[in-house]
């Protein structure tokens, strides 16, 4: 069985839907801008990528915003777009709404919720804390939104695999699909800009100063961003059946988990991971025409994504840039737009910039990052990489039609 991607749904700091991500990302656009969601000012780096231009009120028509938390309606809208660039009408799909199916990944959940009800209750205790609030905390909202928003009756499952999460969603999709399970898979992820996000980052020393710059010699960390990144997938003959526009097909996915540390990437456990996608897709290094990085821009992550890739590749891999440089860690949003970026590369014939990239590093030989401008390219096949605290992998392959 195979797996089509038939509509695009980002929902981004660099524009929301296909035609302006494509365009943010062709123009090398930063979404990066002062925080506005929360007051920022005790903190020494106050920058992230807040999406300013999101109105839930413009973008939903099911769902009433009020009642339901900003990162459920970021999956809702980015699921919405996505519907409607495949040209789908759930309601008349040939298998009914019980054969489409929502899997939307998470990091933080509805984090903007929490904050509001942790506020609360500090502030009035218990009897001050809005009902309505109580009701918008729960994660698996994320996924039960986009069923909502679009009426779908099949799964609605939400996975907390934190920032490689969409790569998992896009992962249990493709499954669903190949097993017969589903004709239609909405597969995504998405968060919010939060406070105690911000704040842990930094505890960590993990914040960039001014830029985020993935593989460039000074770079100094991540930046904190929000979004929704949905895909809508397909079996293809399902696609062709009701003569949908195809992107890209989705090859197969890798996943695996190393456990050896909290927070730190291991290169083998990752090098491992890029060897079974691309087994399970059918793919050989050499096929790869470009690698959509995790490339958090952090001294660690990106040493060690490099080495990773360098094993499997040789000393010569594919394109490697990172859209952090752009949009800023999105978290459970990240490889969901990894994905969207990597199906714009093939269907579009570019490859996305590293922007904010300057100085060469001398540990990381053999990396071609794009550095900052997008690159007209033939492109046939993609490696979009996702990773995660606690050692989660998960690596999705994508190839053009054929």
């Amino acid at each position: 069985m195979r797996v089509a991607v038939t509509g695009l749904g980002p929902v981004s700091s660099i524009g929301i839907g296909p035609a302006p991500f494509a365009a943010g990302l062709r123009a090398g656009r930063s979404g990066i801008s002062e925080i506005t969601s929360f007051d920022a000012s005790g903190f020494p780096r106050r920058r992230a990528g807040e999406v300013r231009e999101f109105d839930p009120h413009r973008s939903l028509r099911r769902l009433k915003p009020e009642h339901w938390g900003r990162s459920s309606q970021f999956a809702a809208a980015a699921a919405r777009l996505a519907a409607q660039d495949a040209g789908l009408d759930v309601e008349r799909l040939p298998g009914g709404p019980e054969r489409a199916h929502a899997v939307i990944g998470t990091t933080s959940g509805e984090s903007v919720a929490v904050e509001a009800f942790t506020a609360a209750r500090v502030a009035d205790g218990f009897a001050g804390i809005d009902p309505g609030l109580v009701a918008q905390l729960p994660a698996g909202r994320l996924a039960h939104g986009v069923s909502e928003e679009l009426g779908l009756a099949g799964e609605s499952v939400t996975l907390a695999t934190a920032c490689s999460a969409s790569n998992y969603a896009i992962g249990y999709g493709f499954d669903l699909l190949v097993s017969g399970e589903a004709d239609v898979v909405f597969a995504g992820g998405a968060d919010s800009v939060c406070r105690w996000a911000h704040a842990g980052f930094f505890r960590l020393g993990a914040l960039a100063a001014q830029d985020c710059a993935p593989f460039d010699r000074d770079r100094d960390g991540i930046l904190t961003a929000e979004g929704g990144a949905v895909l809508v997938l397909e079996t293809f003959d399902h696609a062709r059946a009701r003569g949908a526009r195809i992107y890209a097909e989705l090859l197969g996915h890798g996943l695996n988990c190393d456990a050896k540390h909290p927070v730190a990437p291991e290169w083998t456990s990752i090098a491992r991971c890029i060897r079974i996608a691309h087994g399970n897709a059918g793919v050989a290094p050499a096929d790869i025409d470009y690698i959509c990085a995790h490339g958090t821009g952090t001294p660690a992550n990106d040493a060690v994504e490099a080495r990773a890739i360098v094993e499997v590749f040789g000393e010569r891999p594919p394109p490697v840039s990172s859209i952090k440089s752009l949009i800023g860690h999105t978290m459970g949003a990240a490889s969901g737009f990894g994905a969207i970026a990597s199906v714009l590369a093939i269907d579009k014939g570019f490859l996305p910039p590293t922007v904010n990239w300057s100085t060469p590093d001398p540990d990381l030989a053999g990396i071609d990052p794009v550095p900052n401008v997008a690159r007209p390219a033939t492109v046939r096949v993609v490696q979009n990489n996702g990773f995660a605290f606690g050692g989660n992998n998960s690596i999705v392959i994508f190839g053009a039609v054929r």
